[in-house]
């Protein structure tokens, strides 16, 4: 009997250590205990969300990290992930088209939908179209203009939705959802915080370090695939050109005219890529200009195991930042 009893209290005490989230203690059941299934959409919000969450929720990313917003079509699974979820993290501004209807065929009442970009200073996107609300005080007037229409009908919306490769605003974008996972989970609430804290932290290191290594090309041009890099050179004092809008678009002979005017007048060095397109849209375009191609991640797919890794976010975006010194050169 008191060997039973020995049993069972070690036990009892072993849960007690998991509902707590205790050092060592597989994470799976800690979640499991919780209760607590978080959803994410795409890379760069898992990767956040992964941060923030830590060993206090289950994160699963709604799209895989081998397929961009852009690609995605939902299957059934997908609905059940969703109606059997406490929280929804979305980048927001129009970067998940398709989730209304997603949620709405979940039916899941109870779902608490955390979107990152709220409060975020956004800037105006290429073609426009519809926004949130909630941004209308938030946009950014001295660059509103700065893109040019370039006919293609931009579908995002009226703002820029590539918030997260600004690493400031990246930051605010945790802290979102660190204050949307504390208000659907109050028991983890001192975890989510220090998760945040820290990785907040280093986002704006990675914003001084960056500043200091782009300031000697303040002002310079660079020539990326598709329109995503407009907060990255806003924040850097560098002016962004894009060959498309979206990146499903095929360059028209005007766009690549455009662009080679571009090159010319900028004196690149290289085009910037992306790895879901490789070299096949700047092929052509590099050679008769003759530059160099490098790449420069959007982060919006990757590899099944780097969405589990919150730090590919600084690896990426560090690696970003060496390539596009190679194509502004001296």
């Amino acid at each position: 009997m008191a060997s039973m009893f020995s049993r069972l209290s070690a036990m009892s005490l072993l849960l007690g250590l998991v509902a707590c989230g205790a050092p060592g203690v597989n994470n799976t059941d800690a979640t499991e205990s919780k209760g607590v299934k978080v959803v994410t959409t795409f890379l760069p919000i898992t990767l956040f969300t992964e941060a923030v969450a830590g060993d206090c929720a289950d994160v699963t990313a709604l799209i895989p990290p081998n397929l961009g917003p852009h690609d995605f079509q939902a299957t059934p699974s997908d609905l059940t992930d969703l109606s059997g979820a406490n929280v929804l993290v979305k980048n927001g501004l129009g970067m998940e088209e398709f989730l209304d209807d997603l949620i709405s065929s979940a039916d899941n009442k109870d779902l608490v939908v955390i979107d990152s970009s709220t409060g975020v200073k956004t800037i105006k996107a290429a073609g426009g179209g519809h926004h949130d609300d909630h941004h209308d005080d938030h946009h950014d007037d001295h660059h509103a203009d700065e893109h040019h229409d370039h006919g293609h009908g931009h579908s995002h919306g009226e703002y820029d939705p590539h918030i997260w490769l600004d690493p400031v605003r990246a930051a605010q974008q945790v802290e979102n959802i660190r204050d949307g996972l504390v208000q659907a989970d109050p028991s983890c609430a001192e975890g989510y915080k220090s998760n945040a804290e820290q990785f907040t932290a280093k986002l704006n290191e990675l914003n001084t370090e960056f500043t200091a290594k782009l300031k000697p090309y303040n002002g310079k041009t660079f020539v990326a695939f598709h329109d995503f890099a407009t907060y990255f050179a806003n924040r850097y004092s560098l002016k962004a050109e894009f060959l498309v809008d979206l990146p499903e678009m095929n360059p028209s002979p005007a766009d690549l005219q455009r662009v080679a005017a571009q090159v010319k007048k900028s004196g690149l060095k290289a085009l910037l890529s992306e790895p879901q397109e490789g070299n096949r849209s700047f092929n052509a375009l590099a050679k008769d200009l003759g530059v160099n191609i490098v790449e420069f991640n959007p982060l919006e797919t990757g590899s099944a195991e780097s969405a589990k890794v919150p730090g590919t976010y600084f690896e990426v975006m560090r690696s970003n930042v060496n390539n596009l010194v190679k194509a502004i050169g001296d």
